[in-house]
């Protein structure tokens, strides 16, 4: 078995199939050995589950992945990538590559179509450029897996796993925590690729809730509320809102002194249950 870990090895395979890297496509290839066993353990699969991975690069975490679990899906963009993948999987018999983009790929057709009365977990070594849009439509799917567990700049790892309250919550943040529950696993250093990226990673695992973490009137008005929150952050939220909504200040006040907020507050501020208070009031203002 080729060490895919290894820089000549992988140097030699891309050679062999004329590969070179895509700046646009953000490839950055893992060559450290202990970070993709790791993930693979901390993912959750095991023999009685189905992994969906997203941008198997040339299948380093595909392998230890396919090691572990039922079976293992693999979307990959690049069409330059699928020659490499058949020769690093062949002895893979539970992986499989399907060709396309995760952004438009039916993924509840996919999910039951590959992993039929499988427990299914998502497993990714994300490029940078795609993290959020990726992981939103994850969530926002409402896709019958148990958890997603994935590799991201470690900026974006801190945003996506920071508190509702706390001055690193962003509208991302409020999002990610009404659909899961979100831990920070381990950091993965800029040396352990190839090429090696200007910034460190970190590995973040999104535990999927049974049901979402507050009860709101309506899902889209909470994160239309959420994201004008946000909108300006070094506004009050008051100004944030009357701005993001196009609501007159005097009428929004109405509504926040209602569910007891402050307009002076800032959206970092706010608890989720204080986000859905909001939003439902809005909403039932007709706001």
């Amino acid at each position: 078995m080729d060490r895919l870990s290894d820089i000549s090895t992988v140097k030699s395979i891309l050679a062999r199939h004329g590969f070179q890297f895509s700046k646009a496509l953000g490839q950055n290839f893992l060559i450290n050995p202990s970070v993709c066993p790791r993930m693979a353990e901390q993912c959750g699969a095991d023999s009685q589950t189905g992994v969906l991975e997203i941008g198997p690069g040339i299948g380093v975490l595909t392998r230890e992945l396919a090691s572990r679990a039922g079976k293992v899906v693999a979307v990959e963009l690049d069409q330059r990538l699928l020659p490499v993948l058949e020769e690093t999987l062949a002895q893979y018999p539970n992986a499989e590559i399907v060709h396309g983009d995760v952004m438009k790929l039916d993924l509840h057709r996919l999910l039951a179509e590959k992993f039929s009365g499988m427990n299914v977990v998502v497993c990714a070594n994300l490029p940078y450029y795609i993290t959020s849009p990726v992981i939103m439509r994850l969530l926002e799917e409402k896709l019958p897996v148990k958890a997603v567990t994935v590799m991201v700049q470690k900026e974006a790892a801190d945003r996506l796993c920071a508190l509702p309250g706390t001055r690193a919550c962003g509208a991302v943040s409020i999002a990610v925590q009404y659909y899961a529950e979100p831990e920070i696993l381990f950091q993965v250093s800029r040396g352990s690729f190839l090429p090696p990226p200007n910034v460190d990673s970190t590995v973040i695992r999104l535990n999927i809730r049974e049901t979402p973490s507050v009860e709101v009137v309506d899902e889209n008005s909470f994160f239309r509320v959420v994201r004008a929150a946000f909108g300006q952050r070094r506004k009050t939220l008051g100004n944030s809102l009357s701005s993001g909504l196009g609501v007159p200040k005097e009428r929004l006040g109405n509504a926040m002194e209602t569910v007891g907020i402050a307009s002076n507050m800032r959206a970092e501020q706010l608890s989720m249950e204080q986000f859905a208070c909001l939003a439902n009031e809005l909403k039932r203002a007709g706001i």
